[in-house]
């Protein structure tokens, strides 16, 4: 393909708004341009890669008899209220209205949809077991857009879904697709980790989150490098620390002015932040976000709250609470803003981190201004309503599984597979016939791949300060031959030559035939990132090119031929595993 006919317009600086290097690097190279934001146009060398990954997508789903079926991007909005995740989903939930004032969403995921298909059109267990799966753009209403791909309100995604007769079953296809994630991941050339994750709006009992490695991702992972421990922080189980066993003290109020936070009451007082009882306090939602409850939660004060494990906790979506206004709960509750403690309040409800259960001269809040009480024992003093694990495992606390110290990273998520049990098909009453002819609800699963996030995350793994370095077996073309004076027609005959014979072998060509500088050529063809660069210039007058591949500095000078021969080469290794 002669790149003088193709669309291909580089930028020598990214727009100001572009913040991290995979985002600028695509736009650079021409592969997206935003219209709005949160919202972009795939440009013809970006789409050629979007396609290449959903080819390989296809390829491992429809290796595990996983079918793609085409399902409508506008769901009505009774399929969401059936499964309630038209009031759970939060404001992220695209929602729009017809002509008629009839409500319908852009949908971010098609569990109700597919459930009802699966209702509408399987009515025996002999149809059992069933995979489905579609790619296609998904919604999602971000309050902040950002970072090219990976926030963004319209986005490709590949979404599976099993319908399972046990949870055995179930098991199988879980592992089925795991298995198929893992093979997808390694043939795009990414650097990936699997760790346990939380289920979030999507719901359901267990769920596997693969992770690009990434010091700029969103998400926040917890491993040990003893044993295989890998888990969000969200997920991230803790080991309470054994409390110390001494003798109760009595309860003594003491004055403690302006200290209102916990280093304040450590320094003044002369104790250790693990001694101390942090409080905060929330109002909860309910589905028409009317206040419901106050809620106070306390925790040790060397320790943080994890959101996720606390709404879970309370069992309400993540937008159904916020922190307090704590002048309009204080008089309904007995709390005082910077002076909280669990001794005393009432009319809300009381969350205790699981750590503190058995604690014993503890100082927390007075629920007066300026005061603060030391010996606070719990079981003695206060009890919570809600006692568990509520606290964020940090960087250096013992592993849940074998105790060795945890290390923190980060990564982008690219995928994720959830275990659903019988949360839609329970709540939207899909049921098929067993064998005595007796309905049985299904086990089911879903599992997401994020196209689009995909391909910004490979750029963001694989660049240099040059452009990207895309793996093979998603780059817009495999080879660019590259023609210093496409005028000279001895330079052109070995391009054409080195074009027809490659694309004979398989292998995807570009020939820059510009009229431009060499320079600009070069430049070009290290920022859109292609594998391997055969260039055909004042060499050619003796049949010899130079050759060179884009993850390696040097380059070599050889025949025509040998650099035919050595591409196709690399391409059947890289690409077909020949």
């Amino acid at each position: 393909m002669k790149l003088s006919r193709l669309h291909l317009k580089t930028l020598r600086e990214a727009p100001n708004e572009a913040e991290l290097i995979s985002h600028k690097l695509m736009i650079r190279a021409n592969l997206i341009k935003k219209e709005a934001a949160g919202i972009y146009t795939f440009m013809p060398f970006g789409w050629r890669t979007i396609r290449k990954i959903e080819d390989i997508v296809r390829q491992e789903q429809d290796r595990i008899g996983c079918q793609e079926l085409h399902m409508p991007h506008v769901n009505p909005s009774e399929l969401w209220k059936e499964s309630g995740r038209w009031y759970a989903y939060g404001p992220e939930l695209w929602r729009i209205k017809d002509r008629n004032g009839r409500d319908f969403c852009l949908v971010p995921t098609c569990e109700e949809l597919c459930t009802n298909i699966v209702k509408q059109e399987i009515s025996s267990y002999r149809e059992l077991p069933l995979q489905l799966y579609h790619i296609q753009f998904k919604y999602r209403d971000e309050a902040r857009p950002r970072y090219g791909l990976m926030r963004s309100r319209e986005f490709i995604m590949k979404d599976a879904y099993s319908f399972d007769r046990t949870p055995e079953d179930l098991e199988v296809a879980y592992r089925l697709q795991y298995d198929a994630y893992v093979r997808t991941f390694s043939r795009c050339g990414l650097d990936f980790r699997i760790v346990e994750a939380d289920n979030g709006p999507i719901g359901g009992s267990n769920s596997h989150e693969f992770s690009a490695l990434s010091n700029v991702g969103e998400s926040e992972i917890a491993y040990c490098e003893k044993c295989d421990m890998a888990a969000t922080i969200e997920r991230a189980e803790c080991i309470d620390e054994k409390p110390v066993d001494e003798p109760e003290q009595a309860l003594e109020t003491v004055y403690t002015p302006g200290t209102k936070t916990i280093k304040d009451v450590c320094d003044f007082l002369g104790v250790e932040e693990k001694q101390t009882v942090k409080a905060l306090m929330f109002t909860t939602f309910d589905q028409d976000l009317n206040p419901a409850d106050y809620v106070c939660v306390f925790i040790r004060g060397d320790r943080d709250v994890n959101m996720i494990k606390l709404v879970n906790a309370l069992g309400i979506p993540e937008h159904y609470i916020e922190f307090a206004d704590e002048d309009e709960m204080g008089p309904v509750t007995g709390i005082v803003g910077g002076f909280t403690g669990p001794v005393g309040i009432h009319n809300c409800k009381i969350v205790v981190d699981s750590e503190l259960v058995g604690t014993k001269n503890m100082v927390a809040g007075a629920n007066k201004e300026d005061h603060h009480m030391k010996g606070v024992c719990y079981g003695r003093d206060y009890v919570g309503d809600i006692v568990t694990d509520i606290k964020t495992l940090k960087e250096g606390d013992p592993c849940p599984h074998c105790g060795a110290p945890i290390k923190h990273t980060r990564g982008i998520e690219v995928g994720q597979i959830f275990k659903l049990g019988t949360k839609y098909s329970d709540s939207m009453s899909a049921t098929y016939k067993d064998e005595n002819g007796e309905d049985q609800i299904y086990w089911m699963g879903c599992y997401g791949i994020g196209i689009t996030r995909t391909m910004q995350a490979i750029v963001e793994q694989s660049h240099d300060d040059k452009g990207i370095i895309w793996p093979m077996s998603v780059a817009p073309y495999h080879v660019i031959v590259t023609v210093i004076n496409p005028a000279d027609e001895v330079q052109m005959k070995i391009a054409n030559k080195i074009e027809s014979e490659l694309e004979a072998k398989r292998v995807e060509v570009l020939v820059d035939d510009r009229d431009e500088r060499a320079g600009v050529k070069f430049n070009d063809a290290d920022l859109i990132g292609i594998p391997v660069r055969i260039t055909v210039g004042k060499l050619a007058k003796d049949g010899n090119v130079e050759y060179k591949l884009r993850r390696e500095e040097g380059n070599e000078v050889m025949s025509a031929d040998e650099a035919i021969k050595a591409a196709a080469e690399l391409v059947d290794k890289e690409i077909f595993g020949l």
